[in-house]
């Protein structure tokens, strides 16, 4: 691969442009892996963190994407139309054929194409093998009991017959429906028969069902400021109006939904909003039920991280103080164990369980079995509630790092928010304007720290830079360190 420099600007930005220029012109073609950093540094003449700084804005503009272990690849998808290769001569016949047509897709095809992300849809946020990195979202795989799992899953393994095999209930395993309904009773106070319980691959499809079952095209949905982009991109698919609704330290402010006309449904996280970390308080709950009574609309409640809490006791979910049956709950095994065994669960109001099981039903006959049945032995077993116990305990303490951490390296600076609860805080850099939010990104991955801009779960971005920090999979020591590095870099600039 031949680059030449243009000698405008800093290196990095010169080596991106070059990079941007071959894959655009089509000399790397989609799915071409890029040369390690080293090698890339040592071609071009420039140093190894040069290198990985213009990977870096390649990475955050979809020009490229990362594998675990395997490297640097040209997207599939690009953000601008590379230039057309040239024709080859000759041929059959000499006559070169059109493009061959595509078949029309539907209008909700058109919607997700026009509104998805050009580099596509993951959750799995690219991976950059950091020392310090603040990814949020995922737990601390090494406080995972997996040899009890495992063990747990060899017996239900060893133990199948022609009867597991078969097709099962589309709402889910019923050993499993029967464990959560007495888990979420305990742990979160949610009320539930095990009938009103759909087991789903992760949350997303949760929002899927709901969106399929209770949303029309153009019905206006309220969503938080900030919010999951999770609930924004497929509402939007399916062609509802969305309607943002702001959010403090108390979460989402009820009196703002009131005051907006003929919305059909509000999707929240009262228990830890995401990403400010703001708790919806009692009088706020209170408020957000009466409306959906009197409005005949229904909440969509993310209980994504609630059963960690680290002042007081977890707060119970909003469904526990519902009595008029407007509340679908859902909750994800994704926190609590790992993201991989996308299990996943919506609780919904007993008059909607046929429509929902239906729903289910047509998406996917239902979700494989056995490991369900393994997290049914799990939570029978008291496995499950002891892990949160110590997880808690565990996490409580690196909190109370990252909060020493900022008040330390960046007193002044910077301030943190949203660790009452969950896995992650809000970094707020009070003078960095929120257009440098990805410089400041890429000079801490350049001190080998992983930092995550908040801005794109903003439908209007703030003014000043903010980066979501998930503290859970470090270590004491390294959250200091990192912190002290973000600082460092943020200096830098």
């Amino acid at each position: 691969m031949w680059l030449q420099l243009d000698g405008e600007g800093p290196l990095y930005q010169q080596l991106y442009r070059a990079l941007r220029r071959v894959i655009l012109e089509g000399a790397l073609l989609p799915g071409a892996r890029l040369p390690a950093t080293r090698s890339l540094a040592r071609e071009a003449g420039v140093s190894r963190n040069t290198a990985l700084l213009a990977y870096e804005q390649l990475l955050d503009e979809g020009y490229v994407t990362a594998r675990t272990g395997s490297g640097t690849f040209v997207a599939a998808s690009l953000p601008e139309e590379p230039a057309p290769a040239p024709r080859p001569a000759g041929g059959s016949g000499g006559r070169s054929r059109g493009p061959a047509p595509t078949l029309a897709v539907s209008a909700q095809a058109r919607r997700m194409l026009a509104q998805a992300p050009r580099s596509g849809v993951s959750w799995d946020m690219p991976r950059r093998h950091l020392a310090y990195d603040f990814r949020y979202g995922e737990p601390a795989y090494a406080d995972l009991p997996l040899e009890t799992w495992c063990r747990l899953l060899g017996r239900r393994a060893r133990r199948a017959s022609a009867v597991r095999l078969a097709y099962g209930d589309p709402a889910g395993a019923p050993e499993l429906r029967r464990a959560l309904a007495g888990y979420l009773r305990r742990a979160r106070g949610v009320v539930c028969t095990p009938e009103q319980i759909l087991v789903t691959h992760g949350s997303q499809q949760a929002i899927d069902l709901v969106g399929r079952v209770l949303i029309d095209p153009a019905d206006r949905v309220a969503l938080e400021e900030p919010h999951y982009t999770g609930f924004s991109l497929p509402l939007s698919a399916y062609g509802a109006e969305l309607v943002s609704i702001p959010v403090d330290e108390q979460g989402l402010c009820v009196d703002e939904l009131t005051a907006q006309p003929a919305v059909r449904g509000v999707c929240a996280t009262p228990s830890h909003q995401f990403p400010t970390g703001g708790v919806l308080s009692l009088e706020r709950r209170l408020a957000l039920l009466s409306w959906a009574e009197r409005r005949a609309a229904f909440i969509l409640e993310d209980d994504y991280d609630g059963e960690y809490r680290y002042e007081g006791r977890p707060v119970p979910s909003l469904q526990s103080l519902d009595r008029s049956g407007r509340v679908l709950y859902m909750g994800t095994a994704s926190k609590l164990l790992f993201p991989s065994l996308r299990i996943g669960w919506l609780v919904v109001p007993e008059p909607l369980v046929r429509v929902f099981s239906l729903a289910k039903a047509y998406a996917d006959t239902g979700s494989a079995t056995l490991e369900q049945r393994v997290l049914a032995d799990f939570i029978e077993g008291g496995y499950l509630e002891r892990h949160v116990r110590r997880s808690r305990v565990r996490n409580a303490a690196r909190r109370e790092a990252l909060n020493r951490a900022v008040e330390r390296h960046l007193g002044g600076t910077a301030s943190l928010a949203g660790t009452r609860a969950g896995l992650h805080g809000l970094l707020w850099v009070h003078e960095l304007p929120g257009a440098r939010e990805a410089e400041l990104r890429r000079a801490c991955a350049a001190r080998d720290v992983g930092l995550y801009p908040v801005r794109p779960y903003y439908t209007h971005p703030p003014p000043q830079a903010g980066y979501v920090l998930g503290y859970a999979a470090l270590s004491e020591a390294d959250i200091d360190e990192g912190v002290r590095r973000v600082a460092a870099a943020l200096e830098g600039l």
